[in-house]
C-alpha cells in the first residue's frame, strides 16, 4: 500500500467517519486499481478506463465496479486536494448500469422450518442459533450489528436494541417475545457453558476464533446446514436474508415504508422501497393461487 492509499484511508476513518468494512473494501479496491494501472499516482485517463472495462471481463458484479469506481474517484478528489496530482484521471469513468435485483426473501412457513430445524441441534449449539436466527429476524439487524451485540446489552432482557449501524449511526432495533425467550435460553446456556475460572466473554456470541466472537462467514455455514436439516435451499438462505424476511414480512403486515427505512437503518428511503416490490409480488401470487375467479378451474 503506498503512502498516499494510507493517508486517503486514514482521512476516511478520522474525518468521514468510515466503518472498518468501508476501509477494509476501499483498500482492496484501490489496491486493485494500483496493481491494474501500474501505479494511481502515475495513471493516466485510458489506464484507468482499461482496468476499469476489465473488471466485468473478470465477472466482477456491476455493484463491485460501482464501489470500485467511487473508491477510485474519491482518491484523486482527495490527491488533488492535497496537490498531489494536479489532475484528476478518473473523470471521464462512468458508474455501470446496474440491474434492480429483488432481495430474495423467505415464508413466514419456511422462517418456522429453519428455526425448528436449527432448535433440533444439540443443546447449547441449537439454542445459540436460534437466538441467532430470532434475533436476525425479530429486528432486521444487519450481521455485522448481530455479531457484534454485547451481552450486557441483552442481561436484562430489554424489549429493544441501541445498535449503531453504518456511518456510527444509531436506531433502536425492537425485539419480539419469541426472540427475547431465545436470548434468555441462550444466556442461560452460555453461562453454563463458561468455566469460573475464566473472564467472561464480553460478545453475545463468543468464539475461540481470533476475534473471540462469532464471524460471519461461521453463522453462514450454521445457516447452510440448518436451511438443509429443513429441506430448504441453502443458496436462498443467509444472514442478509434475514433481514430481508424482516422487512418485507413488515410491509406485507401493512407496516408504514417510513417505520420500516428506520428500523432498518437506511439512509435514503429508495433502499427501502425495493421491499414493497417483493411485498407486491408474494401478495399478488397468494391472489392468483387463493382468488376463485383467479383459478382456471
Amino acid at each position: 500500500m503506498t503512502p498516499q492509499i494510507e493517508a486517503f484511508l486514514e482521512m476516511m476513518a478520522v474525518e468521514r467517519d468510515a466503518s472498518p468494512h468501508t476501509l477494509a473494501a476501499y483498500a482492496r479496491d484501490l489496491a486493485d486499481a494500483e496493481t491494474a494501472t501500474g501505479g494511481l499516482m502515475q495513471a493516466d485517463a485510458e489506464g484507468l478506463e482499461t482496468w476499469f472495462a476489465d473488471l466485468s471481463r473478470r465477472g466482477l458484479s456491476a455493484a463491485t465496479a460501482a464501489r470500485r469506481r467511487s473508491a477510485v474517484r474519491q482518491f484523486y478528489r482527495f490527491a488533488l486536494a492535497e496537490g498531489w496530482r494536479g489532475d484528476d484521471p478518473s473523470r471521464r469513468l462512468d458508474a455501470p448500469r446496474q440491474g434492480r435485483a429483488l432481495p430474495k426473501v423467505l415464508s413466514r412457513d419456511e422462517i418456522d422450518r429453519l428455526l425448528q430445524a436449527a432448535a433440533r441441534k444439540d443443546a447449547a449449539a441449537g439454542l445459540r442459533l436460534v437466538a441467532l436466527v430470532e434475533l436476525a429476524y425479530a429486528s432486521g439487524l444487519r450481521v455485522s450489528e448481530l455479531l457484534a451485540l454485547r451481552v450486557e446489552a441483552v442481561r436484562r432482557d430489554p424489549a429493544y436494541l441501541i445498535v449503531r449501524g453504518k456511518g456510527g449511526k444509531e436506531r433502536l432495533a425492537p425485539l419480539n417475545g419469541a426472540a427475547r425467550e431465545a436470548v434468555k435460553a441462550w444466556l442461560a446456556a452460555r453461562d453454563e457453558k463458561r468455566k469460573p475460572e475464566t473472564p467472561d466473554s464480553p460478545w453475545l456470541f463468543p468464539s475461540s476464533g481470533r476475534t473471540g466472537r462469532l464471524t460471519p462467514r461461521r453463522f453462514a455455514q450454521l445457516l447452510d446446514e440448518a436451511a438443509l436439516a429443513a429441506g430448504l435451499d441453502p443458496a436462498r438462505v443467509s444472514p442478509h436474508v434475514l433481514r430481508h424476511a424482516f422487512a418485507t414480512h413488515l410491509l406485507e403486515g401493512g407496516a408504514d415504508l417510513r417505520v420500516v427505512q428506520t428500523l432498518l437503518g437506511h439512509a435514503d428511503i429508495a433502499t427501502t422501497q425495493i421491499y414493497t416490490h417483493v411485498a407486491t409480488d408474494r401478495l399478488t401470487q397468494v391472489v392468483r393461487q387463493n382468488h376463485p375467479l383467479a383459478r382456471d378451474d
